[in-house]
């Protein structure tokens, strides 16, 4: 297995936006969330970024796919300044993916992150889990756990 990576030297591989793009799921009508924030596109909120979502929002697929790419470079620049360890390229996708999902600010103040900084990789994945809330999100959780430990990589598990 190649070495871990200093996390500046990765981006988002192609498999890990696939997965992050079928967890999201394409949605051009501006929607609530289950905990009724509104989004578009690929799982967009404008708490990302812009643009700002409104009732009624509508978006091409080509729109949501450059936001999309927008939203994972600043979900990117965030997991640069938070973690200090080195990640393999999975290890890196499933928590661009959690990122994407609980926000920078969420992540920033997690048990993953402790451990991860910690170099405790093991205990980084079990710490993903936590974030069960709401119940459907449960499936993305071990599907990110276990794209983490490099156990298998599906969109949900």
């Amino acid at each position: 297995m190649a070495n871990r990576l200093p996390p500046h030297e990765l981006r988002l591989s192609d498999q890990g936006a696939a997965l992050l793009d079928e967890r999201e799921g394409l949605r051009l009508k501006a929607y609530r969330d289950s905990r009724g924030v509104l989004t578009i596109g690929l799982g967009h909120t404008s708490s990302a970024g812009p643009p700002k979502v409104t009732e009624g929002m509508t978006i091409t697929e080509a729109q949501a796919r450059e936001i999309f790419r927008a939203d994972n470079a600043r979900f990117r620049d965030e997991c640069l300044r938070l973690v200090k360890v080195p990640l393999h390229p999975y290890e890196f996708d499933a928590l661009a993916s959690f990122i994407y999902n609980v926000g920078s600010t969420a992540f920033a103040k997690s048990t993953a992150l402790k451990r991860l900084n910690a170099k405790d990789y093991v205990g980084c994945a079990e710490a993903l889990l936590f974030w069960n809330k709401p119940s459907e999100i449960k499936s993305r959780r071990k599907a990110e756990h276990d794209q983490f430990l490099n156990i298998r990589h599906v969109a949900r598990a």
